[in-house]
């Protein structure tokens, strides 16, 4: 017993030792910034976000990332905002001082000031996973996909991926889920989302490459928010060689795809796809896009498109589980839609228009467990914001949770409500922003309505089910994960 506690101690000890080397990294490699006013008595009358920084180096970050792997991060901002009385607060996480933005007002402050009095920052992770060249930015590349993103998925070619994804759906329900007594949905729906987004942004359809580029996403995704240790064995470790054997095999496939192109041997479906629209990427010099520079693109987008969507589908399927009134009355609004259907017709865009109490569960499902935590900024300048001064170089942080489970916004924010999504329902602008808002809405957004809703489409005109465990919990580890891969009990209908 005392070798046992002996040995508990050392993994603590080390534990705690990697992430005071974590943050010491991050500090010496990143300095904090200092307020900066423009001079020192108007600095006297100043007030900078109320708060904490926590520990030193650590600050509060391992203890919100401890509240989120337990499925309960709101608390770390509730806690907080009833504590200084305040919209915002200041914090120390992942090594940077970060004001948290917790209502509706400053979810639309920071969606409306994009490039002009903040910027997207990201992680230190980030930078070794998808480094780019000398020449782009982050600014540049979020700029860049969203062009891309938003052609992709304009509403002719949306109404097109409706068929697409039912076919895919059912194949996928064919070889997973059908005479199967048992399934795990995370794998599943992570399968299907993965499947469908590769076979449609690259047209990649062989299934022996489609588990390998899987493999080595999971890997990627794992690792995305944890320590940088580079050592054998560490998510980051793990991380850091899954980027670079994507970024080779996606760097292999552009080189192919340039030479189809100069052949034109390339099929007019596969013009369709994104990885054609990135090919015709140029740099602001006019040069064309380099293959390391575009396989980071594509990583980007797959990871943020499967990762999030199969992530609300989990999601869906517990709650389904959970909620019996719910599943009725999605499974009466599906049948009916079903029904309809000759034995091999596909589903069709009117189809989806007619899913509108599938659409309010799934909006519902999104408001109490969004996908991620949200996303993060830095002030370009000096900030007056509320009555207090943001100073430049500070990060900021919009959290989907500050608003979408406080009681101003959602009354009886924990109950579960798809009614609060049905059209005579007014939601207060930017307090619902599980795909952002405002200018910078998530391009995706349709996109991902579209796979979800044939996706509940096909599981549950199939089938009903039963949770193995029945208290489980949704954990975000860093996305939104079931704590044990979701195993549920199916009982098909026929």
């Amino acid at each position: 017993m005392e070798l046992v506690i002996h040995f508990l101690l050392l993994l603590a000890i080390l534990f705690t030792s990697l992430t005071l080397y974590y943050f010491s990294f991050l500090s010496k490699h990143k300095p904090i910034p200092k307020p900066t006013f423009h001079n020192i008595n108007a600095a006297e009358n100043l007030q900078v976000p109320p708060g904490s920084t926590g520990w030193p180096f650590v600050g509060e970050t391992l203890e919100y990332l401890s509240l989120a792997r337990k499925g309960s991060p709101e608390k770390f901002i509730s806690d907080r905002v009833n504590k200084y009385s305040s919209k915002l607060f200041k914090t120390s996480y992942l090594g940077e001082i970060m004001v948290f933005m917790c209502s509706a007002e400053g979810n639309k402050f920071l969606f409306s000031n994009e490039n002009k009095l903040v910027q997207a920052w990201l992680p230190i992770n980030f930078d070794k996973m998808f480094p780019n060249s000398d020449k782009t930015n982050l600014v540049d590349e979020n700029m860049r996909i969203r062009k891309i993103a938003t052609a992709f998925t304009e509403p002719t070619a949306l109404q097109n991926y409706v068929g697409f994804f039912d076919a895919v759906a059912k194949e996928h329900l064919l070889k997973y889920w059908e005479r199967k007594q048992q399934v795990k949905v995370q794998s599943l729906a992570e399968k299907f989302t993965f499947t469908s987004d590769c076979r449609l942004f690259l047209n990649i359809h062989d299934p022996e490459t489609l588990e390998e580029l899987e493999k080595l996403f999971d890997s990627l995704l794992s690792g995305l928010i944890s320590l940088p240790i580079n050592l054998p064995g560490t998510k980051y470790n793990r991380a850091v060689k899954a980027s670079k054997e994507l970024r080779k095999k996606f760097e292999a496939m552009i080189r192919q795809r340039r030479i189809d192109v100069q052949e034109k041997k390339k099929s007019d479906e596969s013009k369709q796809d994104i990885f054609s629209l990135l090919l015709q990427e140029k740099y602001k010099d006019g040069q064309n896009v380099s293959e390391s520079d575009l396989a980071n693109k594509i990583t980007g987008l797959i990871l943020a498109a499967h990762s999030t969507t199969s992530a609300t589908m989990i999601s869906i399927i517990k709650f389904l589980a959970e909620l019996p009134q719910v599943y009725e009355g999605v499974l009466q609004e599906q049948m009916e839609i079903a029904k309809s259907k000759g034995p091999e017709e596909l589903l069709n865009f009117e189809d989806i228009r007619k899913m509108k109490y599938s659409w309010n569960v799934a909006s519902e499902v999104l408001r109490l467990r969004p996908p991620s935590f949200g996303t993060f900024k830095e002030a370009l300048t000096d900030i007056d914001y509320n009555g207090f001064t943001i100073p430049k170089g500070w990060k900021l942080h919009w959290a989907a949770l500050g608003s979408h489970k406080n009681p101003e916004y959602f009354p009886d924010p924990e109950k579960f409500d798809p009614s609060r999504f049905e059209g005579n329902q007014e939601i207060v602008p930017f307090s619902y922003v599980p795909f952002g808002g405002g200018p910078h809405t998530c391009p995706g957004r349709q996109y991902a309505k579209l796979q979800i809703l044939v996706f509940m489409h096909n599981v549950i005109t199939n089938f009903r089910w039963e949770k193995v465990f029945q208290d489980e919990q949704m954990i975000w580890d860093p996305l939104l994960v079931s704590a044990k891969g979701l195993p549920i009990h199916l009982y098909p209908h026929n």
